[in-house]
């Protein structure tokens, strides 16, 4: 498209985000809670609407919901009524889905994320309501036939709404991400949208920028990873744009994504509101919550990954750079906040972190989780590279790949057995720095006739002669003043 229209244009978009909940059993009834088992092995008469079958409330479902309203400043319903959204759900066999209507569990609140400058913006949520979700419908697996699969019929769902305060594809994706990250830290939803545990659809519009009306919505289904989210909405800001200096009318409708053509498809014009009718649900008593109920699971949060990246950056003097790769993964959060307790050198911890743990995470498939060498062992190898008994790249290339193996002993102990500890002893790293010398006589004479960025070379071939045993920092001095003789 041309820059000089797009640019004449903004986008509006809204996100509603769908998030399985962690729960062993399904929102309204006892039936297994559980991703992967046998199509259909996890239903009962009343996943299956069978009459005379009453719901029953999960209250692990209303502790993840206030978990995530605390986490998101949103103001907590003390009264809530359950409602019955009706619809044709082919994979929901009594033809309603549970939901909350007019009385959502949190309004309000807000999801902090960092537009494409790196500023932050705060997209504000409309509400975030439980609800259950429906069962799937296979479509690839028979040439003629449709099959449904109901285990996932009835399971709790948290619809986080937001207000169209988003204005480009890559604060949408920024926005998800900040979602997904924020579940997992909650344990409320593992937010893997390959498997559909979390789920997103966008409500997009664009306008004249300038202009305060709202153009015509088009919402997004069916997009199962956030890259796919930003490709939808970039795709369908386009097709609105170009439409609309065409001429065209757009039409309020519900399309779909295909990640094969990187297209948006038609799906049906947009329902309305009273297309659902909605009525209150008369099998489910209203919904009180107390300030003791809050009280209970605001003690129970953890720390959350802005709180955590505020500490980072603010307390603990990390970059904004260090302070988001630290609390991208909760696991890699928690591992840090041990280490930080035993290291006093923050910037030091964070490097290992974010370098060679996370290279042998990598490597090797392993979550932090499952990571065998404990904080107190990196906190000690730190403190004997500070205390300059051994560099950062024996420590690295020597010691590290050894407590992987030898998990029981200390970086010391492996130093001192593989007569790894830095001499800095003037005499003895004079001796490396003569025999440096005299295999290298061309380049000292370079050196000497001005091309001091050599002293890089000959630091470089000293560790190699001292087998990294030469203190980095007694030698470079001394290497120098040798030099210059």
């Amino acid at each position: 498209m041309n820059e000089e229209i797009r640019s004449k244009y903004e986008a509006v978009i809204g996100l509603e985000v769908h998030a399985q909940m962690l729960t062993r059993s399904k929102a309204y009834s006892s039936d297994l809670n559980e991703y992967g088992s046998h199509p259909n092995s996890n239903v009962t008469v009343i996943s299956l609407g069978h009459p005379g079958t009453l719901p029953r409330m999960n209250k692990k479902t209303v502790e993840y919901a206030i978990k995530l309203g605390l986490a998101c400043g949103c103001t907590i319903a003390r009264e809530q009524h359950f409602a019955r959204k009706n619809y044709f759900y082919p994979d929901l066999p009594k033809g309603y889905q549970i939901t909350q209507d007019t009385t959502p569990i949190c309004t309000g609140g807000s999801i902090h994320i960092k537009t494409e400058n790196g500023d932050d913006k705060e997209i504000h949520l409309t509400r975030i309501h439980m609800e259950e979700d429906a069962g799937k419908s296979i479509h690839d697996v028979d040439v003629y036939d449709t099959l449904v699969d109901l285990n996932r019929a009835g399971v709790p769902l948290l619809e986080i709404v937001s207000e169209p305060d988003i204005r480009s594809s890559q604060e949408a994706y920024n926005y998800v991400s900040e979602v997904r990250k924020l579940v997992r830290y909650l344990d409320i939803c593992d937010g893997n949208m390959e498997e559909g545990s979390l789920r997103c659809d966008a409500n997009i519009s664009v306008r004249l920028k300038g202009v305060n009306e709202f153009g015509t919505k088009v919402e997004v289904k069916n997009m199962n990873s956030i890259r796919n989210v930003q490709r939808a909405i970039e795709f369908e800001i386009s097709r609105q744009i170009e439409a609309i200096e065409k001429g065209e009318k757009l039409t309020q409708e519900t399309r779909s994504f295909d990640a094969l053509k990187g297209i948006t498809i038609s799906m049906r014009t947009k329902e309305a509101a009273n297309d659902y009718r909605y009525f209150p649900e008369p099998d489910l008593q209203p919904l009180k919550i107390s300030d003791e109920q809050i009280n209970k699971v605001h003690a129970m949060m953890p720390a959350l990954p802005r709180e955590l990246f505020l500490k980072y950056t603010q307390e603990l003097g990390l970059s904004s750079y260090d302070a988001y790769n630290l609390t991208e993964n909760k696991g890699i959060a928690l591992y840090y906040e041990e280490l930080v307790k035993l290291s006093a050198n923050y910037k030091a911890a964070a490097n290992w972190m974010m370098g060679d743990v996370k290279s042998y995470l990598n490597e090797f498939g392993v979550e932090i989780e499952d990571f065998q060498v404990k904080p107190n062992m990196i906190a000690e190898l730190i403190k004997i590279i500070d205390e300059g008994k051994v560099s950062t790249s024996v420590a690295s290339q020597k010691i590290f790949p050894l407590m992987l193996k030898e998990l029981d002993k200390e970086p010391m102990k492996i130093a001192e057995e593989l007569n790894l500890i830095q001499e800095s002893n003037e005499d003895s790293i004079l001796e490396y720095i003569n025999e440096v010398i005299r295999q290298h006589p061309s380049e000292v004479e370079r050196y000497r006739n001005g091309e001091k960025q050599l002293v890089g070379f000959f630091m470089g071939q000293l560790m190699k002669v001292s087998q990294g045993k030469a203190d980095p920092k007694a030698s470079n001095a001394l290497l120098r003043k040798k030099l210059e003789e």
